[in-house]
């Protein structure tokens, strides 16, 4: 069995993800490990016998090692906006105590400023002072020994599809939204396949939105 560890596990795109793990006979194989505060809220998930639930905080470094135990690949499905870089500092810690190697970290577009035009000036504004803590997360995976991948996600919207392109980081960024659902879809990909895009910072975003200067929803 393939062991998958998501941190903030309750949020939407991790529950996107969790029940396509649960439920595509092609992730059959795949025991999920879900941390969270409350566990109550993934009531649903309890009597599962491929889940197992952990109540912890991020910022709580014990309890990030305790669930990193046994794990092969780990999604971090929150952005790290700590102004310690708690969480960042807690997952490299835990996962290179307990020899994980595998990690998929969430965070923000415009950590390079590739993202131009007045929709990228509107960006950095809107993310403010938060782009500083979300630099250095991608800063202390990079300087780390571990197989990250940056997801650099675009304003999220809700729609029912799922369409995107990935750009590298040497590439311009495509688009400005893009769905929930296409976010789970590539980070499924990245568990189906996680040889692909190591040590790399992806974006991803509908390319159809590319030019907008604000958010499409």
């Amino acid at each position: 069995m393939k062991k998958v560890l998501i941190l903030a596990a309750n949020g939407q795109i991790a529950r996107l993800v969790e029940q396509r793990l649960l439920t595509e006979p092609r992730f059959k194989d795949v025991d999920l490990t879900l941390f969270l505060r409350n566990t109550t809220r993934l009531a649903d998930l309890a009597g599962n016998e491929r889940v197992t639930l952990i109540d912890g905080d991020l910022t709580d470094p014990q309890a990030v090692n305790n669930a990193m135990a046994g794990q092969d690949i780990v999604f971090v499905a929150v952005v790290d906006h700590d102004g310690q870089n708690r969480v960042t500092k807690n997952v490299i810690a835990a996962m290179q105590a307990n020899h994980v190697e595998r990690v998929l970290f969430t965070n923000v577009l415009g950590l390079y400023h590739e993202v131009s035009g007045e929709f990228g000036r509107w960006n950095a504004e809107s993310i403010g002072s938060g782009m500083t803590s979300a630099r250095h997360s991608d800063e202390l995976l990079a300087a780390s020994d571990l197989d990250y991948t940056t997801l650099r996600l675009p304003w999220l919207n809700d729609r029912n599809e799922i369409k995107y392109s990935v750009t590298t980081q040497n590439q311009p960024y495509e688009g400005v939204s893009g769905s929930r659902q296409s976010i789970a879809d590539v980070v499924l990909q990245l568990i189906a396949s996680p040889e692909t895009y190591q040590r790399e910072s992806i974006g991803i975003a509908d390319p159809a939105t590319q030019g907008e200067t604000r958010p499409v929803y």
